[in-house]
């Protein structure tokens, strides 16, 4: 799976958001530094969301397994 980076120049250096992937965004100086920061917030967010979904089911009785998506 891959995800689309959108980039921005600004007065300030770029920003950057990720489209399908909400609150992953940041800035850099550079267009490599908003990448690399990008990168990081994406990494983030997952984790993120993943201690979220865990704290939602604890103690339940769920079916946790993998799942591939392609676009």
């Amino acid at each position: 799976m891959s995800f689309t980076a959108i980039f921005e120049k600004v007065r300030e250096g770029y920003i950057g958001f990720v489209e399908e992937l909400p609150g992953a965004n940041t800035q850099g100086k550079t267009l490599d530094e908003a990448r690399k920061n990008l990168k990081e917030a994406i990494q983030m967010v997952l984790e993120a969301n993943k201690l979220l979904a865990e704290e939602s089911v604890r103690g339940k009785s769920v079916i946790r397994e993998p799942i591939d998506v392609s676009f």
